[in-house]
């Protein structure tokens, strides 16, 4: 277990430990979290724990040319009841998704500091959200970290209030990343939603050769 101080560092990725924690403390600072991204570390911690940066083993992704579309996906997507937006309301996005509630999630990880650095990062250019409308009211989206030099997207989360709602703008992310050559989406954690979608596991060492 490593403890970080204010020197913008991380250990490497081997020494996270069998669960894929790696180090404790530093801050969310634009700088640190950008150089965690680079480096395939994200940061993963309750409301009144200190921050936590994880790098597990294996670790989840979806190649864009592997989503997986089925006849009833379809149907929503070429339906014209959603529209997409790209980093029109950021803000809204990363609020739903932290106080949107989940089952088996008694509290949400997106704490007010964290959305404070999300935010910073966005303004920054960096961090980026899809926005799914209907009938003008904001009911599905998504947010992540872009990595363009690397062309690998870090998605952290995503919320839905109606059926379909954020596949549909995970969907739209994915045809935007294809055509701009990405090589992977990094899911960080397995979840079966992902896996329906074809997301896979790769072994961490794999994984790394994307962001080298």
């Amino acid at each position: 277990m490593h403890f970080l101080t204010e020197q913008l560092w991380f250990p490497s990725v081997t020494a996270a430990d069998e669960d894929g924690l790696l180090a404790v403390g530093g801050d969310l600072s634009s700088e640190r979290l950008l150089l965690a991204y680079q480096s395939g570390i994200f940061p993963w911690y309750s409301d009144g724990q200190p921050i936590l940066w994880w790098s597990p083993d294996p670790r989840m992704v979806l190649f864009p040319k592997d989503l997986k579309v089925s006849k009833s996906f379809r149907k929503s997507i070429v339906s014209e009841k959603f529209r997409v937006t790209f980093n029109s309301s950021f803000s809204e996005v990363i609020e739903n998704c932290a106080t949107i509630k989940r089952e088996g999630q008694p509290s949400t990880w997106i704490t007010p500091e964290m959305q404070r650095a999300y935010l910073k990062l966005h303004q920054q250019g960096h961090a980026v959200s899809v926005e799914v409308w209907q009938d003008n009211k904001l009911v599905g989206g998504l947010y992540g970290i872009d990595l363009p030099e690397k062309k690998v997207f870090c998605g952290e989360s995503m919320f839905t209030k109606v059926s379909d709602a954020s596949k549909v703008g995970f969907y739209h992310l994915v045809q935007s990343l294809k055509e701009k050559q990405y090589k992977l989406i990094d899911c960080q954690v397995h979840s079966y939603h992902l896996q329906r979608l074809d997301a896979v596991q790769l072994p961490r060492e794999r994984f790394m050769k994307y962001l080298d």
